[in-house]
């Protein structure tokens, strides 16, 4: 069999004509009232599979760019934007436009101003203002920079995109790797080609000469080019090609070892083989959802694609997810959307996607809370599950717009022991959030380390919570914690330390107050983290250390106070108080009981924001799962009486926890 590659345009076509519908036969060329006939079995008596392709339809509608320049001579050219160095590039680059063309009148970054990053459903006051300023100064091209960070170029390309459309042509600049993202970024907006500047290596690893240098011979041929050739159709056909297909039309078949290749080559598995996700199999995942198979869940970013509940079950199914699990599946891609989850997932720190259950179901299925729960079999496939919906129906691909320097962990899940938590009078997670006890939920997280955990010796709840405080301190985000001083972590917690703790911390709450209280960080080491490893920017080129430690002092969002010296760190410091800044925020840490219930260790995960959605299961959902072995999920059920403090609970239903069908029950260690 002739194996081809096709693109979007080609493969609608073909899907089109060649497989309207499919059914297996013995004869491959018979096609009878448009049915076409895949052999079940290859010459070689290998099975064929008939693939559905597991891409959400691209959802969005692409703008009819304005005319490029003829000349550069006696325009109005805006340059904005800001990171990595712009202030040096942008400023040589305005040397250029005075050298060459004189005539042309310049505005320079506050003149204008920024638009941030571009959302195509609802445009911010910001990115309205920015359109309005250009439109106000009569504005005829916009030269945006720089690109050299995962989440700094979706901000600058908002620039780009904001102009684009208004009709004004615009060039971004960009490091090499984030080239590509700059072009994924304004197709996922709208925006058919948006030209870019390739700037020759890391814009912080240069001095300021070599900036200079390379923004005079490298960048200003690029950005003349870029602002006075009109943009071609084979341009528009390379970013943003055109085509659309049933979600259920077969896009290729073949044997096993040519639909591996055929997914990979096309960019739509992570590498590592995976079930074949023939229709069969699909409708067997659809039986174990209240949705219909076209139901659509949403448009995605970052690609903008629309997803319906047959594209989730093909990579579930892809992921090799149980079909049970369909409806956790479901539930995950229905919060994907959520802004404060999603904002950090392209960065080039790392950011690694993971997601936990609270309720009955989890018991039932039995996703685990125990001794290596990330590992367990079903754990990892849901997991998986994660990825790939990240890749297919998100849109989010390494190397293009997911840009981590080195790469990216694979997404994890588990879930919270809600038990030991009513044990203790801990409301868990989702209680929290509004749940009740016996909701099913699945709450999605991104984590910036993993592992390297905490052994408290001692079972004195103050000092435990003074070692957590400790810990808190040294686990910020982008290493050093030179970016935001308060970020959003999770907190694993075994059932022995929340014992303990919970002797003098009689909720969570009272918990995270005490570590706000005590979290605190010397604004000296803030300063010199915020000085020397800046993400984005060099310093000391602009102000001295102690005019950094002076502006932060100011700043309210530090929360800077002078405190007494944290516990830690008296050892080392012989003041009694100092100059601190807060790292943590009421609510933006998940304080869960998880892990080994026979070890006792706390672990700090610094990362994003979190989004908690309900699982809703079908009303036969006991019928469904009962032949697979799983007992009524009623029988997964707690009872626990909250008070408005979360002082009290009643003693719990003993329950069991039950595994994945086929899997034996797992004996607890006294």
């Amino acid at each position: 069999m002739k194996k081809k590659i096709l693109s979007a345009v080609a493969l609608a076509a073909l899907t089109a004509t060649l497989f309207a519908a499919t059914k297996y036969s013995t004869n491959p060329d018979e096609c009878v009232d448009g049915v076409c006939f895949v052999p079940q079995y290859a010459d070689d008596g290998r099975e064929n599979y008939a693939i559905v392709s597991p891409v959400g339809y691209h959802d969005m509608p692409m703008i009819s760019q304005t005319k490029r320049l003829d000349t550069l001579k006696g325009k109005t050219i805006a340059l904005v934007g800001g990171s990595f160095m712009a202030v040096t590039t942008h400023n040589e680059l305005k040397k250029c436009i005075d050298r060459e063309f004189p005539t042309a009148k310049i505005y320079m970054f506050d003149d204008v101003g920024q638009a941030g990053p571009y959302s195509v459903f609802a445009q911010t006051e910001k990115t309205k203002a920015f359109q309005a300023r250009l439109k106000e100064l009569k504005v005829d091209a916009v030269i945006v920079g720089n690109c050299g960070c995962g989440l700094c170029t979706t901000k600058e390309t908002g620039d780009s995109i904001a102009a684009e459309y208004i009709g004004i042509p615009t060039v971004t600049v960009a490091a090499p790797t984030f080239v590509a993202q700059v072009h994924s970024t304004g197709v996922n907006r709208g925006v058919p080609v948006l030209r870019t500047a390739e700037y020759p290596g890391a814009f912080a690893s240069h001095s300021n000469e070599e900036l200079k240098k390379n923004a005079r011979e490298v960048l200003w041929p690029q950005i003349k080019t870029a602002l006075t050739t009109q943009i071609t159709k084979d341009e528009i056909a390379k970013y943003a090609p055109e085509g659309k297909r049933p979600a259920d039309e077969i896009i290729y078949y073949g044997n096993y070892d040519e639909v591996q290749e055929f997914l990979s080559i096309n960019n739509w598995t992570d590498g590592l083989p995976v079930v074949p996700p023939t229709d069969e199999k699909i409708q067997e995942y659809l039986a174990f959802t209240p949705y219909k198979a076209d139901d659509v869940l949403g448009t995605f970013a970052l690609a903008y694609r629309e997803c319906t509940v047959y594209t989730v079950a093909a990579n579930a199914v892809m992921a090799g997810v149980p079909k049970e699990f369909m409806p956790v599946c479901i539930a995950f891609v229905a919060g994907m959307n959520d802004g404060e989850w999603r904002k950090p997932l392209a960065s080039t720190h790392g950011w690694t996607p993971f997601a936990w259950l609270n309720g009955p179901l989890a018991r039932q299925l039995g996703i685990d809370n125990e001794q290596g729960m990330i590992s367990e079999k079903v754990n990892k496939a849901l997991g998986r599950f994660i990825d790939l919906a990240l890749l297919n129906i998100g849109g989010y691909y390494v190397k293009e717009n997911r840009m981590g320097t080195f790469g990216y962990l694979t997404p994890f899940t588990f879930s919270e022991d809600d038990e030991a938590c009513v044990k203790l009078g801990w409301k868990p997670y989702h209680v929290q959030q509004g749940y009740d006890i016996n909701a099913n939920t699945i709450t999605a997280g991104s984590a910036l380390a993993w592992g390297n955990n905490v052994t408290p010796a001692t079972d004195d709840a103050q000092k435990i919570m003074e070692i957590m405080a400790f810990d808190i301190t040294e686990k910020q985000q982008n290493g050093l914690g030179n970016t935001k001083p308060q970020v959003p972590r999770t907190i694993f917690i075994t059932e022995y330390v929340a014992r303990d703790l919970a002797k003098e911390y009689k909720t969570k709450s009272a918990l995270e107050d005490a570590l706000i209280e005590t979290a605190r960080r010397p604004l000296a080491l803030r300063t010199y983290a915020h000085y020397w490893a800046n993400t984005g920017s060099k310093q000391y080129t602009r102000r001295s250390f102690e005019e950094q430690y002076e502006m932060l002092l100011k700043d309210e969002d530090e929360q800077a106070a002078l405190t007494p010296t944290p516990e830690w760190l008296k050892p080392v410091v012989g003041d009694e108080k100092i100059m601190t800044i807060a790292t943590m925020n009421k609510g933006d840490t998940a304080f869960l009981v998880t892990g080994d219930e026979n070890r006792n260790k706390f672990q700090v995960m610094p990362g994003g924001g979190f989004v908690t959605t309900e699982i809703k299961l079908p009303e036969n959902w006991n019928e469904l799962v009962a032949p697979l072995g799983y007992e009524p999920i009623e029988n997964f059920y707690l009872k626990a009486s909250f008070n408005k403090e979360e002082k009290k609970a009643a003693p719990a239903n003993k329950t069991k926890k039950q595994p994945t069908a086929g899997k034996k029950t797992k004996k607890k260690p006294v």
